[in-house]
């Protein structure tokens, strides 16, 4: 059964979900971001089988979003974000937010996050860019842009 192809789709949730929208990558993308950079050290963490773990990073770097880094001469690699990869951690904090919010239970969450420039402990929260105040669902009207189908 062949896949339906989101990219082609004239909508930039469909497009992310082309690079993304397969579990295993969001993981992988949060394991290079915290750090965990080898190709064995991201089977350890998540358990993935290598097959699929070699399919999926290959589906990341071609996209753009991570890149090989060799760390030794037979060769091996390290996968390091690019910029188009670390624009996606910010995708990541807003589901982090929501899960947290919604689905950590009891126990709270799992992570926090320390803001380096004040150094709190905040969550993530969309905020316009020009004018800075909150952007929630509510807030927003959604027009055509110029690449609307």
């Amino acid at each position: 059964m062949q896949r339906t192809q989101f990219g082609e789709m004239a909508c930039s949730i469909a497009r992310t979900l082309d690079v993304i929208g397969e579990p295993w990558s969001p993981l992988i993308l949060r394991d290079v971001w915290a750090g965990v950079l080898r190709f064995d050290h991201i089977q350890a963490d998540l358990g993935i089988s290598r097959k699929v773990l070699t399919e999926r990073l290959n589906h990341l770097v071609e996209q753009g979003v991570l890149e090989r880094v060799p760390y030794d001469a037979r060769p091996r690699y390290e996968y390091h974000l690019t910029p188009k990869g670390t624009d996606l951690v910010e995708v990541l904090m807003v589901m982090t937010r929501w899960g947290d919010r919604w689905l950590a239970g009891e126990a709270g969450p799992p992570v926090l996050y320390r803001h380096h420039a004040c150094g709190q402990i905040a969550h993530v929260d969309p905020h316009c860019s020009h004018c800075a105040q909150p952007m929630h669902p509510a807030d927003i009207d959604l027009l055509p842009g110029p690449g609307a189908a």
